[in-house]
């Protein structure tokens, strides 16, 4: 079993590893920007002391939490923000920090994680950042529980397996074939067969894709031809499926972007005047 909160399930059914990033990687970035962000800091707050402090006491602390909050809330959100989710540390052991569904933070993701990483990175040393991580899926902090932001891997990770091919005997069939929706589960089993294949061996191998060849037998109609190898039945299959769904989306983002180039018209495609 693998652990779901580390994956993606796409619309073909391949889960695909999310690459989050271990304890012990956001450890080791996570010291190296408290060395990055916390010196500076240190260094801009005496700074302040020494050139206020002497003159106002109270406008003194004042710049000083003033300075300190620019230095470890304001440029870390900053610098995250313009490099799409690196920092110092995470840039030297290859991390990124991405939103839950993969995609690039923003200021807001980043400001959130900087603001509560105040208190559970800079204000405990950061032991509660790690007791969190080390308890929840993909090695969250509480930055990133409220961000809904998660840490990357950007080294070392899996390469995206070959496409399917058609195997062109089984072409005229397939496309002709009633396929039902599949099982998310049973999809993903013959995908990862097919790209393991070679792998394994041969016995195995022969009785994995009798065994699936039957089992996608059950949602596809008619039958392939008499004497077609399971394994050219599986890789139709599968191809034929995506490249139905395929043909799916292009047509419903063509539908989708003349019904925005209607409403953009005035009735009867009058064009609107130009102000």
């Amino acid at each position: 079993m693998t652990d779901i909160d580390d994956e993606i399930l796409t619309g073909e059914g391949v889960v695909l590893s999310t690459g989050a990033a271990s304890v012990t990687m956001r450890m080791l970035s996570g010291i190296l920007d408290l060395l990055a962000y916390g010196v500076p800091a240190l260094l801009a707050i005496a700074a302040v002391e020494r050139a206020v402090a002497p003159l106002n006491a109270a406008l003194g602390r004042a710049s000083m939490i003033m300075a300190a909050v620019v230095m470890i809330v304001l440029v870390p959100a900053l610098v995250e923000t313009l490099t799409r989710g690196r920092s110092p540390g995470r840039f030297a052991v290859g991390l990124r920090v991405v939103r839950d569904d993969g995609g690039p933070v923003s200021f807001r993701h980043a400001f959130t994680r900087s603001l509560v990483g105040l208190v559970e990175l800079f204000g405990t040393l950061g032991m509660l950042a790690m007791t969190v991580s080390v308890l929840s899926a993909r090695a969250k902090r509480l930055g990133d529980m409220l961000a809904g932001t998660y840490a990357m891997r950007m080294r070392g990770a899996k390469r995206a397996l070959p496409p399917v091919e058609m195997p062109p005997h089984l072409a005229a069939w397939a496309s002709t074939a009633d396929i039902r929706r599949l099982p998310d589960g049973l999809a993903l089993t013959c995908r990862m067969f097919l790209a393991r294949a070679h792998d394994l061996h041969l016995g195995s191998r022969a009785r994995l894709a009798g065994s699936l060849s039957g089992r996608l037998a059950e949602y596809v109609a008619p039958a392939p031809p008499d004497g077609t190898h399971p394994e050219h039945m599986i890789a139709a299959v599968l191809a034929e499926r995506r490249s139905r769904e395929t043909a799916i989306e292009a047509r419903r983002s063509a539908r989708a972007a003349g019904e925005s180039a209607r409403a953009a018209t005035l009735p009867y495609g009058i064009p609107d005047a130009v102000n």
